[in-house]
């Protein structure tokens, strides 16, 4: 099953800002004073867990996931790490400023299926910023299993507060070093290529990028 973190047919947002000017007073008609509007609650400080690097056929990128405020994603993530899941994956999918992807196939697109899906924890309120990491899904949000992307650029309309579907992309670590490894695959050749079984996918890079592992390291202190 294809995972797709969006797709890219353009759309516009408009926002339109209704004001009503009153005569200097804060009670409606009736004499009573409106409540204001709850002040929102800001997102937590991302926490660094457990880091990783990860060795690439373009370079090393060190990973830190957070498991304190995603520990379903970030636990997921874990666990697929300490299985050897990702070793010998490819970057399947790479759209120039906007993400890479990995997580589901080998080189020549042979799938790997990934363990059961995870409840989507976009609701923390981490944002789809430059260097964070991202489960990928269908149209299901809470359809992720293995696959993830790095956002190359900042996207927050990815982010549940501004989501199309209301859901929005789970975030659930970050780029601590490498991110100019990331930015070398966010400018390769991609193309339309044949899977192992018959689909077809978009923006397949012409010349695989391989993680060759994903190996714990001690993340940098505070």
């Amino acid at each position: 099953m294809k995972k797709f973190a969006l797709s890219l047919a353009s759309s516009l947002v408009v926002a339109s800002l209704l004001t009503a000017c009153g005569g200097g007073s804060d009670s409606d008609d009736s004499g009573v004073t409106p409540t204001p509007p709850p002040t929102p609650t800001p997102p937590p400080t991302m926490s660094q867990d457990y880091c990783y690097t990860m060795s690439t056929s373009m370079g090393e990128i060190s990973l830190a996931i957070d498991t304190t405020n995603t520990p379903i994603t970030g636990e997921n993530f874990k666990q697929y790490v300490d299985s050897g899941f990702y070793d010998g994956l490819i970057f399947h999918r790479v759209i120039h400023q906007f993400m890479v992807q990995t997580g589901g196939f080998k080189p020549g697109l042979v799938g790997k299926d990934g363990n059961s899906s995870i409840e989507n924890e976009a609701s923390v309120g981490f944002s789809n910023l430059r260097g964070t990491l991202a489960m990928a899904r269908t149209s299901d949000p809470d359809s992720a299993t293995s696959q993830f992307f790095i956002n190359s650029i900042d996207n927050e309309f990815l982010d549940k507060a501004n989501a199309s579907d209301g859901h929005g992309y789970a975030v659930f670590g970050q780029v601590i070093e490498g991110i100019e490894v990331v930015d070398q695959m966010d400018i390769v050749d991609t193309a339309n290529a044949v899977s192992s079984s018959g689909g077809i996918y978009q923006d397949v890079p012409v010349e695989d990028i391989v993680i060759n592992s994903i190996a714990e390291m001690s993340c940098p202190s505070a």
